[in-house]
């Protein structure tokens, strides 16, 4: 490995250019910024041993005991705990400028007045391999949190294929009384029977998370129709299809939750061919008590602490090793690559309930 061949540029914008790319992110002046839950519904946790952990706590709050004055406390039981953990693996990406890309730099830098445009282009693969990092973990996440276990298969991804199983506990998955397509069905009482449930288990459901198609199928049935018309005193002969502001607005008042659709998708690409992938599972209904469902678990690369000579390094949120290098094999070739021990782990699965509104 040989240093870059633009080290003067590299050296003075490549780190602020790559943390530009996290700080975008939280930008709210950009019309449609692409959304990562990750990041907000979980809190970052660095791991010693780079093992992951998802803690079950099956158990209940109780109150204490009203005694009288000099008397001994009772004695409680304790809570079970249960755990499921593994290795947390690594994601890495890699882009290159090859010879005909580098010849064109070349040019651009031996030109007045380009020096904005020879930037964009020097580092604009270092854009590519950071939101990389965080499409596969914004992936992992939600096909994780909407089924409970996160597989990343070998037939879309280069390297190994993973399955992680975070262990959601069986009294907390549900099917349906009628599958949700049929505008007979009853996804209110579905949802109040699951309610129901964490109710007696000590949760409050505050929010439903699905994807939009499963929305659109309960949004036509007859019953949430009704809801709607009747908190909004309608009393027409056809009541139209409410919108997701008017289901929450109707729902949150009688049932004391709301909707949230996810429309994600991800682009893998293997041998040069990508592939789209939404990670969310069609027909999953995830019952949630809080936003924040877990840790983004991550562990120090050995790159960190042994640092290869010629590279040049930044690193972005904590856990993205993000590197600049040249190669002559087999031919002049300049690298970005991005490297993380990370993984999305969904945990206090004992308070997450998960409904299949496709299964009887």
């Amino acid at each position: 490995m040989e240093q870059s061949l633009f080290l003067e540029e590299v050296k003075k914008y490549f780190p602020g250019v790559a943390q530009r790319v996290i700080d975008r992110l939280n930008d709210t002046s950009v019309k449609k910024p692409v959304t990562y839950l990750h990041r907000t519904m979980l809190r970052k946790e660095f791991s010693t041993n780079l093992k992951w952990e998802s803690i079950t706590v099956n158990g209940y709050s109780v109150a204490a005991d009203v005694i009288a004055m000099d008397s001994s406390l009772p004695l409680k039981k304790r809570d079970s705990i249960s755990r499921a953990n593994g290795d947390i693996p690594k994601i890495g990406m890699e882009m290159a400028l090859r010879e005909k890309e580098l010849t064109e730099l070349d040019i651009l830098a031996s030109q007045p007045g380009q020096a904005q445009e020879l930037l964009r282009k020097l580092f604009r693969d270092t854009e590519r391999v950071i939101t990389g990092q965080l499409e596969t973990l914004e992936y992992m996440f939600l096909l994780g949190l909407s089924s409970g276990v996160t597989v990343i298969a070998d037939t879309n991804n280069v390297g190994t294929g993973i399955r992680i199983d975070f262990g959601y506990p069986t009294g907390n998955k549900f099917n349906v009384a009628t599958v949700w397509s049929n505008t007979a069905s009853t996804p209110l009482t579905d949802l109040a029977a699951v309610q129901a449930k964490a109710t007696a288990d000590g949760n409050v459901i505050t929010k439903w998370m699905l994807d939009r198609a499963t929305f659109n199928n309960m949004a036509k049935t007859t019953q949430v129709k009704e809801m709607y018309a009747a908190s909004t005193n309608f009393f027409g002969a056809t009541v139209p299809i409410p919108t997701l502001t008017q289901v929450n607005s109707a729902a949150k008042d009688r049932y004391g939750f709301e909707f949230e659709i996810v429309e994600r998708s991800v682009n893998f690409e293997k041998n040069g061919v990508r592939t789209a992938l939404k990670p969310w599972v069609v027909g999953a209904v995830v019952g949630l008590t809080t936003d924040q469902v877990g840790t983004l678990t991550w562990g120090r690369l050995a790159e960190m602490n042994h640092p290869v000579d010629n590279v040049n390094y930044t690193t972005v949120n904590d856990f993205i090793l993000v590197s600049k290098f040249r190669l002559n094999r087999p031919s002049l070739s300049e690298h970005t690559t991005s490297q993380s021990l990370v993984l999305p782990v969904i945990s206090g699965v004992d308070a997450i309930y998960l409904v299949d509104s496709l299964t009887v």
